[in-house]
């Protein structure tokens, strides 16, 4: 895949990412819920002071100079290598917005805006964004490229 293409999708889930979390904010209370589909989905606002699942609670500038590392490290190895196949290159770039997306979330507010909720029974997953779903989205896809280009050799 081109170099180009994977900047491409990676402003792309920025552009989103920004714009959604800037809809929540503007549109919402901290705290409140908007039921989608009851018992199963929902938006609510709130802001998250750490990572993933609330680890690393309150460590923003720790989150934001591996932030700044893994970035860097991702641009570095696509600059350098020369064939990406097109998975690899989509997940690429959603890794890289996603990192983005809270990387300014971060900077700019020392929080990161989370709004999507879903549940399944009793069971509440952890609230989460449009970046946090591509960097998990572009991770799982990267691990099952590693995984086809195995099988092939």
């Amino acid at each position: 895949m081109k170099k180009n293409k994977i900047y491409s999708i990676c402003a792309g889930v920025l552009i989103i990412d920004q714009l959604v979390k800037l809809l929540i904010q503007n549109n919402m209370e901290l705290m409140q819920e908007i039921k989608i589909i009851p018992n199963f989905f929902s938006l609510l606002y709130v802001e998250n002071q750490g990572a993933a699942f609330g680890i690393f609670y309150g460590a923003t500038i720790p989150l934001i100079v591996i932030s700044l590392g893994v970035f860097f490290f991702l641009t570095k190895y696509i600059d350098k290598t020369k064939n990406i196949s097109k998975l690899s290159g989509i997940a690429l770039g959603m890794v890289m917005g996603g990192i983005v997306g809270n990387l300014i979330d971060r900077i700019l507010y020392r929080i990161v805006i989370d709004y999507l909720q879903f549940m399944i029974g009793n069971y509440n997953f952890a609230i989460f964004n449009i970046a946090d779903a591509a960097i998990v989205v572009g991770t799982g896809l990267l691990i099952i490229d590693i995984f086809l280009k195995k099988e092939s050799e």
